[in-house]
């Protein structure tokens, strides 16, 4: 990773290996951050390792008019137990993405460094957050970072069944308002997939950019 003449440099992502790694080093500084995700790549590394820079292929995105959205989860809409904000506890949501426990997963990649660098970037307007409440507690949400019509979504967290989705449901339902017209899911799971995710090559990723 390097800075060059006060600037800030990645490698071509055609330079990726064949996991996606692009390159290793550098810092989250706020400027690196959106140059990073103007060029379709990521950080994603554990809290004792060396930042790590990802640019995967495929990739997988959600179009937002392809969501699957199953009769169960139209009942638990139609229900109103939730109710969604936007960006009204970014912090928060980020601190519960990092803390949630997730089966097969040890320790958390949302490092104090992380929570610091996209807080710096939803204050400049380009890191976002739905957050969804049971009354007034705090339930599910996600956050992630827009760039033009691209919204890469980092992290979901859920304390009840079912309120992560609603949040993912919410984010495709203001797409349109927000000018998004893809989401960046970065990552094939197959949770994702049956909300209607899918993998595009990197190259048709690179053309929403």
């Amino acid at each position: 990773m390097y800075t060059i003449k006060g600037e800030f440099y990645f490698p071509d992502i055609s330079m990726a290996n064949a996991d996606g790694l692009l390159a290793i080093g550098g810092d989250l500084e706020p400027e690196r951050l959106k140059l990073a995700y103007s060029r379709g790549i990521f950080p994603w590394f554990e809290d004792d390792k060396v930042i790590m820079w990802w640019s995967p292929d495929p990739r997988m995105v959600l179009f937002p008019e392809e969501i699957k959205i199953s009769k169960s989860m139209q009942k638990v809409l139609k229900s109103a137990q939730f109710r969604v904000t936007e960006n009204v506890a970014f912090e928060q949501v980020v601190s519960f993405c990092a803390s949630v426990n997730r089966p097969k997963q040890e320790g958390t990649w949302i490092t104090e460094g992380m929570k610091t660098a996209y807080s710096s970037l939803h204050y400049q307007g380009l890191a976002k957050s739905f957050e969804v409440w049971r009354e007034n507690e705090l339930v599910g949400g996600l956050y992630g970072v827009q760039t033009g019509k691209v919204f890469s979504g980092e992290s979901m967290f859920s304390l009840e069944s079912n309120a992560s989705k609603v949040a993912l449901i919410a984010l495709t339902q203001s797409a349109a308002a927000h000018g998004i017209a893809l989401i960046d899911c970065q990552l094939y799971t197959t949770h994702l997939q049956s909300m209607g995710a899918r993998e595009i090559s990197r190259a048709e990723f690179i053309s929403f950019l």
